[in-house]
């Protein structure tokens, strides 16, 4: 059975209050979805493939200080989401709030650039995966592996929430076992206790190039880079409208989820900085070429006795992809249905089934998928590559605009004079830690203009590549503007009105969810954040979905 929204955008580009039940999701994603999706978002090829050319680029030392800078960042606006994730979970997440707490154009603009960074992503991810694939069948066309896993992600994510959380969590757990095998593995090889060479220990940070190379320009350019290796963090934000007890599943997904990622990445870094000279032509080569026999994980890999190496790899990176497009299809089709819900897109694309599958906005992404066919066929044309190239700056906005909503929700809580004790998460240093990320962030728009100048020769088509994404998102925010007459919304107006607890019953087996007031009163308990606590989790979340449910309403904007 399919349900479409009823609720009707207001003048003002907001939404109004409805009185027919509201479309719903289910709340099926555990604690342990909730790390493993944030993980899994976060941790994508370009650790496994090119993070060896920020070692190339600014030496061992500058890698780490470029990474733990883009992490300090990442750490403030993933904190400032958790705060207004776990008060607020809804599907929309930054893009609902930015209507509720800023502007209804903002809302507007944030989300169709959300959307298509997303979507775009998608057939880029699967041309990959057709390419991975082709290491050990290279008489199989890619296109075919293309559809096949189009195919799959397609029946995964039509089952239901669930699926996707299951699926994301045992792939995002291959990539932190082989995280972890390397940063043991390369400890080792640079102790001598592994391979057959010396003990390393510190000799390539000495060496020139080391610590240091470039000085200050060097890490600048660095940024770029981490700041792609970190992107997708904001997924646990939108997986939130779908989590189980998100106001304790969120926060704790928050607290543990950044130190997990930020470990991952120094430690690699680290370990690849002293194994791996600064100077082997490898590191930039593998970053340029994206070949895995010569990638930093495979070298190390290998020096320690590995003779596989470039195989077991390959999987890696080929479950990295699969975990990647997931993800993709997972945030552009709950950012439609959300826009749809919120009158900034075709009311039919909020239409939910009985599995709180937003079927239309599937589709409609699945049908983006499709244009991996034309590149794999054709190439990637002038407008696939400036499509790119429009969502190549889109993570960073985002993350602004994260940090703008979350300046204004607090500001609003001060203005309507509403206790902070009602919050289930606080940000840390707060103010500060937005501001931080703002300038941090601003640096990096500016780092991505800088690198793009540097390369030889010259070509200005580089530089508008990077930055033709700011006037199209500024298009849609100014746009949607002048067609709705929106204003940006007072303080003493912002709706700080929490989400609402009733919601509608439902016997359909394929449905089940959880109660409104287990989730007020918290009587289902809590659920663990770590794979070893997967079973008890899942027995857990059995006993809420054994007899009914409740399907979460979608928040309906101002009320």
């Amino acid at each position: 059975m399919l349900r479409q929204p009823a609720t009707p955008a207001a003048p003002d580009g907001g939404v109004r209050a409805a009185s027919a039940p509201q479309p719903a999701v289910q709340r099926r994603l555990l604690g342990r979805h909730l790390q493993m999706i944030a993980i899994g978002g976060t941790i994508g090829t370009g650790l496994f493939v090119g993070s060896g050319a920020t070692i190339a680029t600014a030496g061992p030392l500058g890698a780490l200080a470029g990474f733990l800078t883009v992490g300090a960042m990442v750490y403030f606006i993933t904190t400032s989401l958790g705060e207004l994730a776990a008060y607020l979970p809804v599907s929309g997440s930054f893009n609902s709030y930015a209507g509720r707490f800023v502007d209804p154009a903002l809302a507007f603009a944030l989300g169709w650039n959300y959307w298509l960074q997303w979507s775009i992503s998608l057939p880029s991810e699967l041309s990959a995966a057709g390419i991975i694939m082709a290491f050990w069948l290279p008489g199989v066309p890619a296109w075919v592996w293309a559809a096949a896993i189009l195919v799959l992600l397609l029946a995964i994510h039509s089952r239901g929430v669930a699926g996707f959380g299951e699926t994301e969590f045992w792939l995002a757990a291959v990539k932190v076992v082989a995280i972890v095998a390397f940063i043991v593995a390369g400890t080792a090889v640079d102790l001598g206790l592994l391979g057959s060479q010396p003990p390393i220990g510190l000799d390539y940070w000495s060496i020139p190039g080391a610590p240091f190379k470039k000085g200050i320009a060097g890490v600048f350019n660095v940024f770029v880079i981490a700041f792609y290796g970190f992107g997708g963090t904001e997924l646990v934000g939108v997986a939130a409208g779908e989590a189980v007890d998100p106001h304790i599943t969120v926060p704790r997904a928050i607290r543990q989820t950044f130190w997990r990622i930020l470990l991952f990445y120094t430690l690699s870094i680290l370990v690849m900085g002293l194994v791996i000279r600064n100077d082997d032509p490898a590191l930039l080569d593998s970053a340029s070429t994206d070949d895995i026999t010569i990638a930093p994980f495979t070298l190390v890999f290998r020096r320690a006795g590995l003779s596989f190496a470039a195989h077991l790899m390959n999987g890696v990176i080929f479950s990295a992809v699969l975990s990647a497009s997931s993800s993709a299809m997972y945030a552009a089709t709950r950012t439609l249905m959300a826009m749809a819900h919120e009158g900034r897109a075709p009311a039919l694309l909020g239409t939910v089934n009985a599995r709180g599958v937003p079927v239309y906005s599937l589709a409609l992404t699945t049908a983006i998928g499709c244009l991996t066919f034309l590149s794999i066929v054709w190439g990637e044309g002038a407008v696939f590559t400036w499509l790119l190239s429009i969502t190549g700056v889109s993570g960073i906005l985002t993350w602004l605009s994260i940090a703008v909503i979350h300046l204004r929700f607090r500001r609003a809580f001060a203005v309507q004079q509403k206790p902070l004790d009602v919050l289930p998460y606080k940000a840390p240093l707060f103010p500060y830690g937005a501001w931080i990320a703002i300038v941090l962030g601003i640096g990096i728009v500016a780092g991505q203009g800088y690198a793009a100048m540097t390369i030889k020769p010259f070509r200005l088509q580089n530089v508008l590549a990077v930055y033709v994404g700011i006037p199209f998102f500024a298009a849609l925010y100014l746009g949607y503007k002048w067609l709705h007459g929106t204003r940006i919304v007072p303080l003493g107006e912002c709706d700080l009105s929490p989400l609402p607890s009733q919601g509608s019953d439902t016997s359909d087996s394929d449905s089940s969810g959880i109660e409104s007031g287990d989730l007020e009163s918290g009587t289902s308990g809590s659920d663990g954040t770590s794979i070893e606590e997967s079973s008890s989790e899942d027995n857990r979340a059995d006993s809420i979905h054994g007899s009914r449910g409740e399907q979460q309403p979608l928040l309906a904007g101002r009320r």
